[in-house]
C-alpha cells in the first residue's frame, strides 16, 4: 500500500511528515489527521517497529484516534501523533530528541507533541530545547509533568458511568474489577478503585509490579493470559491495544469493559460481538481522554484543579454516548464516533463564516 493510499485508508489525513537525521540516528513519522477544531496534539511514541510500513500504519491509526478523542472530550484540538522508529531501551539520546524537536518546530504549531509509550518527561525536555510546541514537560519548566493520574481519574469516572448503565448504581462496593496492566495509568487507577471499595484482580507482564500491588493493596494476582477468565463485573484493559478480539471475547465474564488502553478493539466488528454478549463497551478514546485534557490545560497555563475538574466530565460524555447507542440501536463504539464527528462538523461549519479582519 502506497503512502497516499494508506492516508486515505486510515481516515483522510491532512499531512504526513517523514523525518530522518542519520547522524542522530533519527527516523520518525509525524501524522496530522484533522485540524478543524485546532492544532493537532498527540504524543510521540518510540517503538522498535519491525517494518516502516508497520510504523506508518500505527501513526496513521493513532493520529485519527486523537482527533476523535479531542472532539469527544470537547477540546479545541485536532488529532496528531508521532512515532520514532527505535528501541527506547537502547536508542535514546539527547541529539535524537533535539533533532526531532526541530522537525516539530518546522511545522509551526500545526502539531504539538507530548510523551507516549516509550518516551518520558525527560525526553520531552530535550524536545523542549528546540521547540515550544511540546507539552508534558516537568513542572520546573512550567509544565504539568506526568499526566497519568488525570488519565486514571477519567477512566475511573467513566467506569462509574458504565456501572450506572449496567447495574443502576455507580457504587464499587461489592464489585469485582479485573485490571490488566499496572503501568502509570493502571497503577493510579488501582489506587482509585481500592479506595472506592472495589475487589480488584490484577495482572501485568512485570512480576515486580504485581508483587508491589499485592503488597500495597492486598489485591489478587493472576497470570497474564488468565485475566480474561476472571469472573468480574468490569474488565479493564490498561496495557496494549487489540486485546478485545475473537479469542478473548468468548472468555470474558463481565458486564462492562472500561479501561485506559488505546485501540482496545482488534476490529470494529468486535464492538458488535460484545453487544451480542450483553457486555457494555465504554469506548476507549472517550474514557482515556484525561491525559489529553491535562496537557490541553497546560497549553493555557496549567492549573491542576481545572484539569481534574475537566476530567470529571468524562463520565457525562460517556453517558451521552451510551444514550446515543440506545436511541439509535448502534454499538457504543459507533455512537462515540458519531458523537465526535458531529462536533467536528458543527464547529467546522462555525469556522466557515468570515467576519472581517483584512
Amino acid at each position: 500500500m502506497g503512502v497516499f493510499e494508506a492516508m486515505g485508508a486510515e481516515g483522510e489525513h491532512e499531512q504526513v511528515v517523514f523525518c530522518e537525521d542519520k547522524r542522530a540516528g533519527l527516523r520518525a513519522i509525524i501524522a496530522i489527521h484533522d485540524t478543524t477544531l485546532g492544532p493537532a496534539l498527540g504524543g510521540t511514541r518510540m517503538w522498535p517497529y519491525k517494518t516502516e510500513e508497520d510504523a506508518l500504519r500505527d501513526v496513521l491509526r493513532l493520529s485519527r484516534g486523537m482527533t476523535y478523542k479531542a472532539s469527544a472530550a470537547g477540546l479545541n484540538l485536532g488529532g496528531g501523533k508521532a512515532v520514532i522508529l527505535g528501541d527506547p531501551r537502547t536508542d535514546k539520546s539527547e541529539a535524537l530528541f533535539r533533532v526531532f524537536g526541530r522537525f516539530v518546530e518546522s511545522l509551526n504549531g500545526r502539531y504539538i507533541t507530548a510523551e507516549d509509550v516509550g518516551t518520558s518527561v525527560h525526553d520531552m525536555e530535550y524536545i523542549f530545547m528546540e521547540t515550544k510546541y511540546v507539552t508534558g514537560v516537568a513542572p520546573a519548566h512550567g509544565g504539568s509533568g506526568d499526566p497519568s493520574p488525570v488519565t486514571a481519574l477519567g477512566v475511573f469516572v467513566g467506569m462509574k458511568a458504565g456501572l450506572r448503565a449496567a447495574f443502576g448504581t455507580d457504587s464499587f462496593q461489592g464489585k469485582r474489577v479485573a485490571l490488566q496492566g499496572l503501568g502509570n495509568v493502571g497503577r493510579n487507577l488501582l489506587g482509585d478503585l481500592v479506595k472506592a471499595g472495589a475487589k480488584v484482580i490484577v495482572t501485568d507482564v512485570d512480576e515486580e509490579r504485581c508483587e508491589r500491588a499485592r503488597r500495597e493493596h492486598g489485591v489478587d494476582v493472576v497470570g497474564v493470559d488468565a485475566i480474561y477468565d476472571v469472573p468480574c463485573d468490569v474488565f479493564s484493559p490498561n496495557a496494549l491495544g487489540a486485546v478485545i478480539n475473537d479469542n478473548t471475547i468468548p472468555r470474558l465474564k463481565c458486564k462492562v469493559v472500561c479501561g485506559g488502553a488505546n485501540n482496545q478493539l482488534a476490529e470494529e466488528r468486535h464492538a458488535v460481538a460484545l453487544r451480542e454478549r450483553g457486555i457494555l463497551y465504554c469506548p476507549d478514546y472517550v474514557v482515556n481522554a484525561g491525559g489529553l485534557i491535562n496537557v490541553y490545560v497546560e497549553m493555557e497555563g496549567y492549573v491542576r484543579e481545572r484539569a481534574l475538574r475537566m476530567a470529571e466530565g468524562i463520565g457525562a460524555n460517556l453517558e451521552r454516548v451510551i444514550k446515543i447507542a440506545s436511541e439509535q440501536g448502534i454499538t457504543t463504539a459507533a455512537a462515540a464516533d458519531r458523537f465526535a464527528e458531529e462536533r467536528i462538523q458543527k464547529i467546522g461549519d462555525v469556522k466557515k463564516g468570515f467576519f472581517g479582519g483584512i
